[in-house]
């Protein structure tokens, strides 16, 4: 059941009528919304339904148990027990075959041929990201940042809630369960940024991503060989546009219409290509990722103590590595995510060097090279935030380029051909153009924008209001290409 669809434009707008009708019903609200959502999920394939109430089980006892537990040492062993399960559900889902398959690979290698079990496991959809909450919400249970819940009811629809549960953001227990608690609102200025959201989620998906992967983006990864490389360097930057309106759109989507159901989930994009540092994007860049890795994975890693030098570099290195891995099971991953992670300890490196040398030129009290004067002091942040931005921009679009790539294979050969400097432009057009350039442009725009314009439309009447919006539905609906792909976080 994807968003941009007549499908789920009637169930939503069925879950809608019935929530708000039983809004003053709280425990009746939640169960109609947990059915809504094993519905939703059910709709994809009734046979993991299992699987996901099994796993919201697992976390909800896992609660409980630290709840009931005062000594460390037993807590840790639940904790870990816990984790270890989750990690074991998704591990053998994703990446069972993946390892196999490498497996078999390495052991050819040395001249050793074995018929390994393969056995073409279906990939349950959202399973890294309600794997990765259920995760989270032990962890937080353990550490004290959120208290247990005792209600089955909560958790189960804490890990299955619809408007998130398939792509994300990967939300907080800390930000949701307290808002099972509380009676559901809706004020004029939360609908009207929910409905905002929604149409800037549609427009995002059905027509600037959906037009970059139909036109250019896709024929060119189909065969890279094939392709001049003008349009191959033109395709790495909408592949990156691509991706980038493809998730931030159903992310929209998700954050509008959980909205309107009376809940509150933070940003999960913040204008990533405006970014003038790898460390900046990737604090504006599928947030609530960024920030589980940061919380979950670089703090296991590190421990309970600060640290500095290789350690704090390792650690980093390893968390974007992992995060990679997490998007599949692929070595295309694997390796897009080494190339940030290397970017990520490159800047650090340089920047601490750059911060050592500004010191010892304040200590000469060389105020010429400390503090230029004129103009040099207006159009130095100027120009070091454009190379900022610019390098950057570039180190994510090439390495998106492993990220899309279906194998080593058409990575290779896309870089081969692009620096082949063959034949002209086929595919990419004006049309094209606008849309990558225009993309990139709107994110300089303030970070608030949609906020302000809900706060601006809150006096106009509620019909207006209905008729603009849904004009602006159907004129993405018409204006957009033929069809709906889904969305690319689905394979993930």
């Amino acid at each position: 059941m994807l968003f941009p669809t007549l499908t789920f434009a009637l169930f939503f707008i069925v879950v809608f009528a019935l929530a708000w009708i039983l809004q003053s019903h709280a425990e009746p609200r939640k169960m109609l919304l947990l059915a809504a959502s094993y519905f939703f999920y059910g709709w994809w394939d009734w046979r993991f339904m299992a699987l996901l109430a099994g796993s919201s089980a697992v976390n909800y006892l896992g609660g409980l148990l630290l709840a009931r537990t005062a000594e460390d040492r037993s807590r840790r062993w639940i904790v870990a027990v816990v984790v270890a399960a989750n990690l074991a559900t998704l591990g053998f889902f994703k990446y069972y075959d993946f390892f196999l398959d490498s497996l078999t690979d390495l052991l050819l290698k040395f001249g050793l041929q074995r018929d390994m079990p393969f056995l073409e496991i279906i990939l349950p959809i959202g399973i890294s990201f309600f794997t990765f909450q259920g995760i989270s919400y032990v962890v937080d249970v353990y550490r004290g940042h959120v208290k247990p819940v005792s209600s089955p009811l909560d958790l189960f629809l804490y890990i299955s809630f619809f408007p998130q549960l398939v792509a994300g953001p990967i939300v907080r227990g800390s930000d949701f369960l307290p808002q099972l608690s509380k009676p559901p609102q809706l004020t004029r200025v939360a609908a009207v940024y929910g409905f905002l959201l929604i149409l800037a989620g549609m427009l995002k998906k059905t027509v600037v991503a959906h037009y970059l992967a139909v036109d250019l983006v896709d024929p060119v990864f189909v065969d890279p060989a094939a392709a001049s490389s003008a349009d191959l360097v033109a395709a790495h930057y909408a592949y990156a546009i691509q991706v980038y309106c493809d998730f931030s759109g159903y992310s929209d989507i998700a954050i509008g219409t959980a909205a309107l159901l009376g809940f509150r989930f933070r940003k999960n994009f913040d204008r990533p290509f405006s970014a003038t540092s790898m460390q900046q994007l990737w604090q504006r860049w599928h947030i609530s990722l960024s920030t589980w890795l940061r919380d979950y994975l670089y703090r296991a890693l590190r421990g309970e103590k600060r640290e500095a030098g290789w350690r704090m570099y390792r650690n980093v290195f390893l968390t974007m590595l992992l995060g990679g891995l997490w998007h599949g099971a692929n070595w295309t991953f694997v390796i897009w995510g080494a190339i940030l992670g290397a970017a990520l300890l490159i800047e650090r490196i340089v920047k601490g060097r750059y911060h050592e040398w500004r010191a010892q030129m304040v200590e000469r009290k060389d105020a010429s090279a400390a503090q230029p004067s004129g103009g040099a002091s207006q159009a130095g942040p100027f120009v070091s935030g454009f190379i900022g931005w610019f390098v950057t921009f570039h180190v994510f679009t090439v390495a998106a380029i492993f990220f899309r790539s279906p194998d080593l294979d058409v990575a290779t050969s896309y870089f081969e051909q692009m620096f082949s400097w063959a034949g002209s432009v086929h595919l990419f057009s004006p049309f094209l153009l606008v849309l990558t350039a225009g993309s990139v442009a709107v994110q300089f725009l303030p970070g608030n924008a949609l906020e302000k314009t809900a706060e601006r439309l809150r006096s106009v009447p509620a019909s207006m209001l209905g008729l603009l919006f849904g004009g602006g539905l159907v004129l993405t609906k018409f204006i957009g290409p033929e069809g709906v792909a889904p969305f690319v976080y689905f394979q993930f």
